[in-house]
């Protein structure tokens, strides 16, 4: 019996077998132990980095919030300067003959009187003074040409309906063939610069004609 035993291959303990169980626990704890710091740190990192970077939704100090108001105030006056600016420029170019036009109105009436005179037969007269009338009704057309090219037209309303925004009435005309407040005669032409007027039209108007009664009908 002896013999037997001591042929047979000799078993490893249990306890020796825990132990190497042991052994190689450590190894995996040790791992994981390395890896817990780290992830902390990049935690940490990350945290600090997010504390230093700034808000920008935070809150503006009282100062700045001035500083911001002003700044907003600065634009907003200095875009309506500009467009004020361009409306005043913009009316300079359209209005800007308004008191040229208006000083030479008095030269324009003189000049439509003169044509209005020139009589229509023309055969009897001198050739000079013929030619004097066809010169005088030439510059009268030109000249209305010019006026129509810049803007300014005539306001000549005979049997138009009576406008105090563009007549100027200077007397009344009793009448019942046509209705009240209609122009029947036109004194003086006005004129217009563009939409803004010049000189109003010098008219008369019509006013109806109140019935006479007769003293025999009503007794």
């Amino acid at each position: 019996m002896t013999s037997g035993t001591d042929k047979a291959e000799p078993t490893k303990p249990e306890s020796a077998q825990d132990d190497f169980s042991q052994a190689e626990q450590p190894e995996e704890s040790h791992a994981s132990d390395t890896n817990t710091p780290k992830i902390n740190s990049i935690e940490n990192e990350a945290s600090l980095e997010s504390s230093v970077e700034p808000d920008n939704g935070a809150d503006l100090g009282p100062e700045e919030e001035e500083l911001r108001n002003q700044l907003l105030r600065a634009m907003a006056d200095n875009e309506n300067l500009r467009k004020r600016t361009e409306r005043e420029v913009a009316a300079a170019k359209k209005y800007g003959s308004f008191s040229f036009v208006r000083d030479l109105l008095s030269s324009l009436d003189n000049l439509e009187k003169a044509i209005s005179l020139i009589p229509e037969d023309k055969d009897e007269m001198g050739e000079t003074l013929k030619n004097i009338l066809i010169g005088v009704d030439m510059t009268g057309r030109e000249v209305a040409s010019v006026l129509e090219r810049h803007g300014i037209s005539k306001i000549n309303p005979d049997g138009e309906k009576f406008d105090y925004n563009l007549h100027q009435a200077m007397f009344e005309v009793p009448t019942n063939e046509v209705e009240p407040g209609t122009v029947v005669q036109v004194v003086q032409q006005g004129y217009l610069l563009h939409d803004r007027l010049i000189r109003p039209a010098m008219v008369g108007v019509s006013k109806a004609v109140e019935p006479e009664t007769s003293a025999s009908a009503e007794d």
